[in-house]
């Protein structure tokens, strides 16, 4: 499949899209998409971590500024 481009007047510009020699296999596939569910998960879990250390006061990467209550009134 080619798709020609009119970038230059004077000369045309091939594109060849890529297409797969085999096809994937159902265990390749369901490994890759287990590889990939894994890495959302364990970003997922940082993010998590790191909400629950900021909201309990203990996170010790991030500086969070208190606002009380006393002084705007």
């Amino acid at each position: 499949m080619c798709f020609t481009s009119n970038y230059n007047t004077e000369e045309e510009i091939q594109f060849e899209m890529a297409v797969p020699k085999k096809r994937t296999s159902i265990s390749k596939k369901r490994i890759r998409k287990n590889i990939w569910k894994k890495k959302g998960y364990c970003a997922a879990l940082k993010a998590f971590s790191l909400a629950k250390s900021i909201s309990t006061g203990n996170s010790k990467s991030f500086f969070v500024l208190k606002i009380s209550t006393k002084n705007l009134e």
